[in-house]
């Protein structure tokens, strides 16, 4: 084996071997949990965050949320938000803000006015300061991540190394699945999310998870495979993350990993030379017979219940009513509240709260823009639509950034059915606003 490939493989050795000591050993979860924190300040202080260190380490605490929260080793169960926003901060204080970062200053602002309202409408009984910080902790870690990385130049390389850091837990937390259920026949019964194969956890969020990290090992077989044995390895890894996810049964986050491949090829291949659009096919056709394989071997472990699944079938064959499990529902009831409330909004968690008196049940949201929406109000849709044309008008300032219609994609598309719960969407979010340089390897200014 070259170096390169040694040091890739012991990293991944080691992770897979943090997964099987977590659940040998739970406690280890808390010490892990800590490490990453205690060293990850250590690393940016004694780098000077002279190479955007921060972003590694920030990615690496978004990687490792998962497996903390479905193994208890976070400090606490939203830690990781804040805890990017620490490494984030500790950037900015060697290299301070963004330039031009106007539009997220203004998002932080128009986030004020539901906060304010929540402090006066929320119910007497409730913990004020605990319902507003778990609906906006989500929109601060985008806004204050996003102040820092809008249109900072970063080479494509580092950005592959961000990534990696981010899919170097995942690794971890599959290994953890892998321990947590080993016979999934045993446990897939019908076409309903499974908790089972989920380590016990939230499937919408280890599927969201999964997702991501299926692209990251994927995109790496395109980008960062020079040898056959990294492409064999990127190659394993991309197939037992997929597998994983798959077997969640949970399909928002594996269709949008699915998605973000898609784009990086097409985009790719329109910016090829003939010579590259030719390596390209041969690497669409690999991707194509690996992922068949995948989905082939995923069925006949499940029985043929994966196919039902995505047909939005239950176990007999039969059309379930919902295709989205109900969320619909809680949709509405926002976009209602919205309707009824279009200034101000009901203010931060105040929703929820109207929900339950509504219909009796107390439901979370699970669509970060309806939510923004009814507990914003206006305020909320100029916010959302700060968000969504930034990163595009980013992109027709600089095309060849390969990973920015994919990230903004990943952004959306789990923010409609997992929320901001997790720091994930807003820390890849973020990402997209880079300037990402495409640098030769061999250039003395490797890094920008």
């Amino acid at each position: 084996m070259k170096k390169e490939e040694q040091v890739y493989f012991y990293l991944i050795l080691f992770h897979v071997f943090i997964g099987m000591v977590i659940y040998a050993v739970p406690f280890m979860a808390k010490v892990y949990g800590y490490a990453i924190f205690l060293l990850g300040i250590y690393f940016v202080v004694k780098s000077q965050n002279k190479k955007d260190e921060c972003l590694l380490v920030a990615g690496y605490v978004v990687g490792s949320e998962l497996i903390l929260r479905m193994t208890g080793g976070n400090i606490t169960y939203e830690f990781s938000k804040y805890e990017v926003m620490v490494f984030i901060f500790m950037g900015m204080f060697y290299k301070g803000f963004s330039k031009g970062a106007v539009p997220y200053w203004i998002f932080l602002l128009l986030l004020v006015p539901g906060v304010v309202m929540s402090s006066f409408v929320l119910n007497f009984d409730s913990n004020i300061k605990n319902s507003i910080a778990f609906n906006i902790s989500g929109p601060l870690c985008l806004a204050f991540a996003s102040l820092y990385t809008y249109r900072r130049k970063l080479s494509l390389e580092r950005m592959n190394n961000i990534l990696l850091c981010l899919g170097l837990p995942i690794i971890s937390c599959v290994v953890y699945l892998i321990f947590y259920t080993p016979n999934i026949r045993d446990v897939i019964t019908g076409t309903d999310s499974n908790f089972e194969t989920s380590g016990g956890f939230g499937p919408n969020q280890v599927a969201t998870f999964l997702g991501l990290g299926m692209f990251i090992f994927f995109s790496r077989i395109i980008l960062e495979s020079k040898t056959k044995v990294l492409l064999l390895i990127n190659l394993v890894l991309a197939l037992i993350i997929s597998y994983r996810g798959m077997v969640t049964f949970s399909r928002g986050g594996m269709i949008t990993g699915f998605l973000m491949i898609v784009l990086l090829l097409v985009f790719l291949y329109f910016k090829s030379n003939f010579q590259g659009k030719v390596k390209l096919n041969y690497i669409f056709g690999l991707i194509l017979v690996a992922m068949m394989g995948v989905w082939s071997y995923t069925s006949y472990q499940t029985g043929g219940l994966i196919e039902k699944r995505y047909a939005n079938q239950d176990a007999a064959g039969r059309a379930k009513e919902s295709q989205f499990t109900g969320r619909e529902d809680v949709a509405k009831n926002e976009i209602k509240q919205f309707l009824e409330n279009p200034i101000f909004g009901v203010g931060v968690g105040k929703g929820v709260e109207n929900r339950e008196v509504q219909t009796g049940n107390f439901i979370l949201s699970h669509d970060e823009i309806t939510r923004m929406l009814a507990e914003h109000g206006s305020f909320g849709a100029l916010g959302l639509l700060i968000l969504f044309v930034t990163p595009l008008v980013l992109y027709l300032e600089n095309k060849f950034n390969m990973y920015l219609l994919c990230f903004v994609a990943f952004w959306f598309l789990t923010i409609n059915h997992a929320a901001m719960r997790t720091a994930v969407p807003s820390f890849i979010y973020a990402l997209s606003l880079l300037n990402v340089q495409l640098i030769p390897r061999t250039s003395p200014k490797k890094e920008v």
